[in-house]
């Protein structure tokens, strides 16, 4: 933490605000530089006068957007016909879940990607679902700006306001974060749990089929 924290104010003193808007694109890029230092950092400078607020804040919102382009094109460069590939290929996992995963994000993108910006770890990550979809690249990026705006003044504006003690800001969305994060992965079990049961539903399906087809052909009388 010290050497991302030497980093990020290194790079604010040669660069200034765009500097801060280069360590959030790397934050979409790379999650081990957090949000949750870089931004309450630029707020606490910001408060000393090396800083003023409205550059910082339009510079780390511009570096947000970029990186979450970065990665919907990612999203883009894999599309749905290969991971329908992998899908078949997978346990558990069919070709037709992603066509459904696809149908909920064309109802349910939107939403997803500007609440997704709000949640460490997943704010990078929702950018590729969206470039597999290829959600309208207007639309991603009018609710990425949005989610990421307000991401990006919460956490420059507690530093603003926490002086000193900028650094609590990441205990406290350390914790936020856990609790999202048991959420999520609550979720997750029950889907493997749902994917586990139709595999076993699926199993006996076949199962029984061909027990049907080899009564038929025992029963078959001899010519």
């Amino acid at each position: 933490m010290d050497a991302i924290v030497n980093w990020v104010v290194s790079l604010m003193e040669l660069m200034g605000a765009p500097g801060v808007g280069i360590a959030i694109l790397l934050e979409n890029l790379f999650p081990p530089i957090p949000s949750e230092v870089v931004l309450p950092l630029a707020g606490f400078t910001i408060t000393q006068g090396s800083l003023s607020f409205w550059p910082t804040y339009i510079w780390a919102t511009i570096g947000a957007w970029v990186g979450a382009l970065l990665l919907y094109w990612v999203g883009a460069a894999v599309g749905a016909a290969r991971l329908r590939r992998i899908a078949d290929w997978m346990w558990l996992v069919e070709g037709e879940d992603v066509d459904r995963a696809l149908s909920w994000f064309d109802k349910y993108g939107p939403a997803s990607v500007f609440f997704g910006r709000l949640v460490p770890g997943v704010r990078s990550l929702i950018s590729i679902p969206a470039g597999i979809d290829r959600m309208n690249v207007v639309k991603f990026s009018a609710w990425t700006l949005l989610g990421s705006g307000i991401w990006n003044a919460i956490l420059i504006g507690l530093g603003m306001w926490l002086g000193d003690a900028w650094d609590q800001v990441a205990v406290y969305v350390d914790q936020y974060s856990t609790v999202v994060y048991i959420l999520l992965a609550l979720i997750l079990v029950l889907v493997f749990g749902w994917l586990i049961r139709r595999e076993i539903t699926n199993k006996r399906a076949r199962a029984a089929a061909d027990q049907g087809t080899t009564t038929v052909i025992e029963e078959k009388p001899y010519r």
